[in-house]
């Protein structure tokens, strides 16, 4: 169904809407999600050397969305879309004019996506409400980091508080716009058989992972002194762990889903001190290869002597509750890592009794994997008699769950999907306040223990899983990390 709005993309020539905001958009154009009478504003400091027609076609070549790219789809594309120059930390000529096009149709949905750095955020949103464009149709979409600790991120919302009510403020955060993601929600809560194995009595152990095999990528004046712990697990894996630990909502709603992970997060078990010490590793790439290439090192890609810069987490969480009681949530995210995944594996418990001795062949546990990158996938991992060989020799299988799988329907992707929710007022996909007070006080812990005990991150070989201590993290009880579970061959859809 085609929707109307106005969207806002603040930084609109930036790294982010390049690379996601316009693919994602123009995907949804040609799928006939965004109607023709849409608008798109882009702002920017600087004008564009072209017009707005050569800069997309530009952009789409460097970043083509799933669709594919005719000229005809730019020429229609183009005209949705407009290019503003405001400045973002004063009045500016450009703001009268925005505000011209923009509040006479201020009976539809207007959403301003805030991809710019969080410094700006207040002074955009002040200059947003002066101009009358925080009406009741409006919603402000921001983008993480938000903060660079709890104190931080409380200053940023209530600044952004002052001039968008909570109802109107979409704190995003991709990875939950991701089918998997929405898959996952929908096996949980409407199969019976899932709900009776989510719990301590059916499952060992849970792993969420997100790997990157790229550095700094462009950046370096970002990430020194945030590290993947401010970037990654504060936001995205905590993210992902609550919604895999969550209590079943009252309702479908935004305010119950919210509800829930807010009870997980008040649940997770603080570590602190010798915690830290024994199921947290920190580390930090040095010079290595990654398929087959030779890469630099962190501190010689920023052209700096040393750093405590910390580019590689894992971590063993625990979330104390009767449902997930002794159940260990691991947790892992690096750059420079062998193979970009990011994946969810629940990983059942062994039987009690086997036969082990009567059959051949290694009898793997059941694991239900979620993969969120490269592809959205939902498979269940199974153990079969494998006819091909001697009598009572077994081999793993998948059921493939993807309940898209086969269908000529076009997927809309995390960033349209959160775009098109925040059109339709639907905030179920994103995180409310208390939720970023909350994880960044977990946090906070580990990260004050680490500054106070001046102690270097551990260095591994870029190319490496990691140090050798996270291999030990998990190693200690017996487990073993997935490492990125692909599909198997022959397996069953």
């Amino acid at each position: 169904m085609e929707k109307t709005f106005d969207l806002v993309i603040f930084g609109g020539t930036g790294d982010l809407s390049c690379r996601k905001l316009i693919p994602a958009l123009y995907n949804g154009f040609q799928a006939n999600l965004i109607s023709p009478e849409s608008r798109i504003f882009l702002t920017s400091r600087r004008p564009l050397e072209v017009d707005v027609r050569a800069w997309l076609a530009t952009v789409l070549d460097r970043f083509p969305p799933a669709c594919g790219v005719t000229p005809g789809g730019i020429d229609a594309f183009a005209k949705l879309v407009k290019d503003v120059l405001v400045e973002l930390n004063q009045p500016s000529p450009g703001w009268q004019e925005l505000a011209g096009h923009l509040l006479p149709a201020s009976d539809r949905p207007l959403v301003h996506f805030l991809a710019i750095p969080p410094k700006l955020f207040a002074s955009t949103c002040v200059l947003l409400g002066q101009h009358g464009l925080s009406h009741e149709h409006a919603r402000v979409v921001v983008e993480k980091p938000l903060g660079h600790d709890r104190e931080s991120a409380d200053a940023i919302n209530r600044e952004i508080g002052e001039h968008f009510s909570e109802a109107q403020t979409f704190r995003i955060d991709h990875y939950l716009g991701k089918e998997a993601v929405q898959n996952l929600l929908a096996l949980r809560f409407s199969n019976f058989v899932f709900e009776k194995l989510w719990n301590a009595s059916c499952v060992d152990h849970i792993q969420i992972t997100i790997a990157e095999q790229v550095g700094l990528h462009g950046r370096g004046g970002f990430y020194e002194g945030v590290g993947a712990t401010r970037d990654m697990v504060q936001n995205h894996l905590l993210q992902l762990l609550c919604l895999v630990a969550m209590e079943p909502p009252a309702l479908l709603d935004a305010g119950s889903i919210r509800e829930e992970k807010l009870k997980v997060l008040r649940c997770l078990e603080p570590l602190e001190g010798e915690a830290i010490e024994r199921r947290v590793v920190r580390g930090q790439y040095e010079d290595g290869a990654v398929d087959g290439t030779a890469v630099t090192g962190y501190t010689d890609d920023l052209q700096i002597r040393e750093s405590q810069t910390e580019t590689f987490v894992a971590l063993e969480a625990r979330i104390e509750n009767w449902r997930w009681s002794g159940v260990p949530f691991y947790l892992r995210t690096g750059k420079r890592l062998p193979r970009r995944f990011a994946e969810i594996v629940i990983q059942f418990k062994t039987l009690p009794q086997s036969f082990q001795d009567a059959w051949a062949g290694r009898v793997a546990p059941n694991r239900f994997v979620i993969s969120l990158q490269p592809d959205d996938r939902l498979a269940m991992r199974l153990m079969v008699n494998d006819h091909t060989r001697e009598r009572d020799h077994l081999r793993e299988v998948e059921l493939n769950l993807d309940l898209t799988y086969g269908e000529n329907v076009p997927r809309r992707g995390p960033y349209l999907r959160l775009i098109l929710d925040a059109v339709d007022n639907d905030q179920r996909l994103f995180v409310h306040r208390d939720e970023v007070d909350l994880a960044w006080a977990w946090v906070d812990r580990i990260i004050q223990h680490w500054n106070a005990s001046a102690e270097p991150p551990l260095v591994y070989a870029a190319g490496t899983w990691g140090p050798y201590e996270a291999h030990d993290l998990i190693k200690r009880s017996g487990r073993t990390w997935s490492n990125g579970l692909g599909p198997i061959n022959g397996g069953s859809h």
